[in-house]
């Protein structure tokens, strides 16, 4: 899967498109308070998108329920999501970026289901964006 190109924007451009809470988990790597995200619990099937530039980063289908409070995934969209180390709260974690535009998505953590692969990525709701099954183009 071809990626798209990278969107390099300042900093005022991402507060005018942006809400002032996507602003804060994109670019400010802030986090959603556990439970409370739009995603958390949805059910549906399709494309979870960046909120930011809807670039495609995780399938319906590796959804799973963590108990975390936030949005799991075993595994991204190859080449959709990029890393870094996050060692702003004294202790070191694997932060989650979009390959696309560099928000701020979330974190993965060792401690995913076994059988598939032992990551999770917890993703901030308000990071994400969905293209439900039906609304998903497909490429020809």
């Amino acid at each position: 899967m071809t990626q798209p190109a990278k969107i390099i924007k300042t900093e005022e451009e991402w507060q005018q498109l942006l809400t002032p809470e996507q602003f804060a988990v994109a670019r400010k790597h802030h986090t959603e308070a556990p439970f409370s995200g739009e995603f958390y619990l949805n059910k549906d099937t399709g494309m979870y998108v960046c909120s930011a530039c809807e670039n495609p980063l995780f399938s319906s289908d590796d959804k799973f329920d963590s108990g975390s409070g936030w949005p799991s995934f075993v595994k991204p969209v190859e080449g959709s999501v990029e890393t870094t180390i996050d060692d702003r709260l004294g202790m070191t974690r694997t932060e989650v970026h979009c390959a696309r535009c560099g928000a701020h998505l979330g974190h993965v953590f060792p401690d995913g289901p076994r059988d598939q692969g032992g990551l999770r990525y917890c993703i901030n709701s308000i990071s994400l964006g969905m293209k439900k099954e039906n609304n998903i183009e497909v490429e020809e």
